[in-house]
């Protein structure tokens, strides 16, 4: 036994949802319940830089975060809540700056000097491109955004991390451990190696920005192979950082990283079967006392079910404040120390890292390798061919393809989700509005102008931004305004990869020779366009969707995320397709679909409409007396099963 026991990492739940009001709400309520800081989730309008009443918009608000439109937002989130003593986490990326702003106007407002603040944004634009869809601007303008937020911190919030090197969402989308490792150091490399080129930081002030660095890693089940990984992590980023960079000092290379354990493996079937994944998932990151994480949220068991409840997200504290009080986890040194097998997989993950970051140096760099769609296509591959190990069978995953037999649940049922009251996205529209009306223009359309020029300049973002958000200015005007000056951008959908030559052969085979058969009777390839409406950047379902189609002989359209429903139904008239498959994974699926089914019926477009999401069964019922055609949820994990419906669909819908 140690001679003194370890303090526990930081415990956090990832929330915020409806209103500011009612998140502030909650975030107390989880503070009481032992809590011990917080992790802010943003709805998407607030992620992709859109007030309330955009048009994209709608249906969005509120549902998986709170909406933050100004100042008086930022206010209500935080109203009771002591900003200099807090330890704040804000998942935010495109808009960092902005919302960071937002945060130091408030504590300036409430007398608290920024140098007080303690925190993190992530702030780490690259893996938007790649995984989550968060993206508004190119990635060079993005960039310096990035950086000139970390330059700002660095100088003027000493406590805060301005950059959290996230590769949690790129686990989400199909990496393996050594591709998540080479991808997040790479980026971290490029974000370095920029502000060093750049000037924004002098060279002597270089290891105190290193030592600020932190990340946001993933753990899957397979926990020996993922505590390995961040033994992996650890190694690699203390050698980057001296070698690299030239930091001697070894508290500033330590590599401090925060976790929230996988959500891709979280299943609709037997979703009790979570609680267990989660605790082995977080087993991975908190076992190895060298290699432990310094801050834990985790998912909730039913989270591939719906928004999580209060007492979702109270189970999901507990089984962190068990780990941490009542084992003797924390009594101990790192018990994996000295291990060959460990030292060896540590090795062997290392090692096939280095190799795929070299070839990211070899492309000219990770911005580079974004922009090839490299990195992307790596991913969509990477995510097919776990779901072809699945539907083989030769990956077994309990309830889905494995012991799927069960007793009743008492866990299932209706009312085990979270539904976002109706009233969120009006009520939010009123607040912002008279907002609008209440604050002094001239002041907001003043900061606003300045903000356009310094954008154009080689001057820093931050101070212009906190102007701003003094000044009234709301989130999309924000955006909107550097969106007039950077512009916007899409990226590879990576879906352009080879066949995928596993899973069930036979299966697939037959669908090809029956989707031969319908393009003779209709006369013509048969066409599906995959769409995701609204802002959802999830895009990986929709991918995945789109390479099995086109692998089992379908024609397929897929634009990539953030398309309104109009723009869905133009491509469905302009392409000639025979079925829509729509992917809506943010709860928004009862408006976007409206809205889709409206903007078809407008052009006179009568075509079948599959709809894909986490969507709950009352929702489910909705969708099918509405029209659509089938609804697939994450239990319909069989892609054979559903390519080859949607082909008899189309097909009952083009014949007579």
């Amino acid at each position: 036994m140690g001679s003194e026991r370890s303090r526990p990492w930081l415990m956090r739940t990832y929330s915020g949802h409806s209103s500011a009001q009612a998140s502030n709400t909650l975030y107390r309520e989880n503070l009481a319940k032992g809590q011990t800081g917080l992790s802010v989730a943003f709805d998407l309008p607030t992620q992709t830089g859109y007030d309330a009443d955009h048009v994209l918009a709608a249906g969005e608000v509120g549902k998986v975060g709170v909406p933050i439109s100004s100042i008086e937002d930022m206010d209500a989130l935080f109203r009771d809540l002591p900003l200099d003593e807090m330890n704040t986490s804000m998942t935010i990326n495109a808009t960092a700056p902005w919302l960071l702003a937002l945060y130091v106007a408030l504590a300036e407002r409430r007398g608290i000097s920024a140098e007080k603040l303690r925190g993190t944004t992530q702030n780490d634009i690259i893996k938007e491109y790649l995984a989550r869809g968060t993206y508004i601007f190119p990635p060079t303008p993005s960039l310096r955004l990035t950086t000139d937020t970390i330059a700002y911190a660095v100088e003027n919030i000493p406590k805060w991390n301005p950059i959290n090197v996230c590769s949690y969402h790129l686990q989400e989308a199909g990496a393996l451990p050594v591709q998540e490792l080479a991808y997040a150091l790479s980026t971290a490399m490029t974000i370095l190696d920029d502000l060093r080129s750049s000037g924004k930081i002098a060279a002597s002030e270089l290891p105190k920005v290193v030592g600020r660095v932190s990340f946001f890693v993933n753990a899957g089940i397979r926990f020996v192979e993922e505590c390995c990984k961040m033994r992996a992590f650890v190694q690699m980023w203390d050698q980057i950082a001296k070698e690299r960079y030239g930091v001697d000092d070894a508290k500033l290379r330590r590599f401090r990283y925060g976790v929230q354990v996988n959500s891709l493996g979280l299943t609709e079937q037997q979703p009790e079967n979570n609680i267990q994944r989660i605790v082995l998932e977080m087993l991975a990151v908190v076992l190895s006392k060298d290699a432990r994480a310094r801050a834990v949220q985790l998912p909730a068991w039913n989270e591939a079910l719906g928004l999580p409840r209060p007492w979702d997200q109270q189970w999901a504290l507990r089984i962190q404040q068990v780990m941490a009080f009542e084992t003797d986890l924390l009594e101990y040194g790192d018990i994996l120390a000295g291990s060959p097998v460990i030292a060896a997989k540590v090795e062997e993950l290392s090692s096939g890292a280095q190799l795929e970051i070299d070839r990211i140096v070899e492309q000219g760099g990770m911005l580079a390798a974004l922009d090839s769609g490299y990195v992307k296509r790596e991913l969509v591959a990477s995510h097919a061919r776990r779901l072809r190990a699945i539907e083989s069978g030769d990956l077994k995953i309990v309830g889905v393809n494995a012991f799927e037999e069960s007793a009743a649940s008492p866990l299932s049922g209706a009312d085990k989700t979270l539904k976002v009251d109706a009233s969120a996205q009006r009520e939010q529209i009123e607040r912002l509005r008279a907002h609008r009306q209440n604050r002094d223009s001239a002041a907001a359309t003043s900061a606003l102008t300045e903000l356009k020029q310094v954008a154009q300049s080689d001057q820093n973002i931050m101070p212009v931004s906190i102007r701003c958000a003094h000044a009234g200015v709301t989130t999309g005007e924000w955006a909107g305004a550097l969106r007039e000056v950077y512009g916007e951008f899409r990226p590879h959908t990576g879906i352009d990869i080879g066949a995928i030559h596993a899973g069930d052969k036979d299966a697939l085979e037959k669908i090809r020779e029956r989707v031969v058969e319908v393009n003779t009777a209709i006369g013509r390839p048969l066409r599906m366009l995959v769409g995701k409406p609204g802002l959802d950047g999830h895009s990986n379902g929709a991918e995945q969707i789109a390479v099995k189609a086109r692998d089992a002989g379908l024609e397929v359209i897929y634009q990539g995320i953030r398309c309104t429903p109009e723009e869905l139904a133009i491509s469905a008239e302009e392409e000639g397709v025979h079925v829509i498959g729509l992917s809506v994974l943010s709860g928004s699926h009862l408006e976007l679909v409206e809205a889709v089914l409206k903007a078809l019926a407008n052009r006179n477009l009568k075509l079948p409409l599959v709809v894909g999401g986490i969507i709950p069964p009352a929702d489910e019922r909705s969708l099918l007396d509405s029209g659509v055609a089938a609804v697939y949820t994450p239990k319909d994990s069989d892609l054979n099963k559903n390519i080859s419906e949607v082909v008899e669909i189309a097909f009952s819908a083009h014949t007579p």
